[in-house]
């Protein structure tokens, strides 16, 4: 067993589950729905399929930040065991959370300094957050120590591919992304916009394409485009959705179609209430491994 602890947060969009069995630990954001606050709790709470209708009837939401004394806590257990922790981040292109976790780290290493914490930037989010820690997870499995893990997180954390599209714009001009109009006038015509996440973390808008159909199309292109070795990719594939699954489940099978040795079938999760806050319902996102993010 690894002298270390692998932690992350609760943005990973996958299965707590699978947290739990390949002990991995988690600390969780906060989200809020007309004012009161909850934890991102992987939907216990509050079921996914009720946090995106109470969003699709108007309900106004938003999120926090984990805060230094709190990343403190979860931490402590681990180094007054004698653990060491690697500590995989929500993306600091989205968030700004990743300070508070540092700012955390220095602290706890001054109060036990013969231990170390490591914080990754995973220039990931949701389920792409989670098939980066999956991977992290085999390597410790494999016996890298952790700064080897670290060192492994650094040199292939920008070969983990995002791209999604999204069909219901009025959350982008909630957001401030897009303007009302320009959004009135999208869904007149029936624009779906496919973005992905650049090398630095950021959700970055990349085509506007009409038809729901087509853009589930140019959504597998450009993994056909990016993956490693093509069609031939041998890796994970995960898809995530905002209550959609219909959408998610049209891309699987297109992508189980065209990557004939895909390692498993894609795996499909919810995108969960700290990303949906902020995407609303109606998107579709893809994660894999391919060539490294240059732009």
């Amino acid at each position: 067993m690894a002298d270390y602890i692998l932690s992350c947060e609760s943005t990973v969009d996958i299965l707590e589950e699978q947290l739990r069995s390949r002990n991995i630990s988690y600390i969780s954001y906060a989200y809020s729905i007309n004012g009161k606050e909850y934890l991102d709790d992987f939907g216990k709470t509050i079921p996914y399929e009720d946090f995106y209708r109470m969003m699709s009837e108007g309900a106004d939401t938003s999120t926090s930040q984990i805060n230094i004394a709190r990343y403190e806590d979860f931490w402590r257990t681990f180094l007054e065991a004698g653990k060491d922790v690697v500590h995989l981040s929500f993306s600091s292109g989205i968030t700004g959370g990743m300070n508070s976790a540092r700012n955390a780290a220095a602290s706890l290493v001054e109060e036990f300094p013969e231990r170390k914490i490591y914080i990754v930037d995973s220039l990931a989010a949701s389920s792409g957050h989670g098939l980066l820690l999956d991977a992290a997870a085999d390597k410790r499995d494999e016996g890298l120590s952790a700064s080897e893990l670290v060192q492994w997180l650094e040199e292939n954390k920008l070969k983990l591919h995002h791209w999604f599209f999204s069909t219901d714009l009025s959350f982008y001009v909630k957001g401030g992304r897009i303007s009302k109009t320009a959004a009135v006038f999208g869904g007149a015509l029936h624009i779906c916009p496919l973005l992905n996440m650049d090398y630095l973390g950021r959700l970055i808008p990349r085509e506007k394409i009409r038809t729901k159909k087509r853009v589930i199309e140019e959504t597998v292109k450009r993994m056909e485009l990016h993956a490693q070795n093509g069609t031939d990719y041998s890796g994970k594939c995960y898809i995530c959705h905002s209550n959609c699954y219909d959408d998610a489940k049209k891309v699987a099978d297109l992508i189980e179609e065209r990557f004939p040795k895909l390692n498993g079938k894609p795996e499909i999760f919810w995108v969960g209430t700290t990303v949906g806050a902020h995407t609303g319902p109606g998107t579709v996102s893809i994660f894999f491994w391919g060539d490294e993010r240059a732009d």
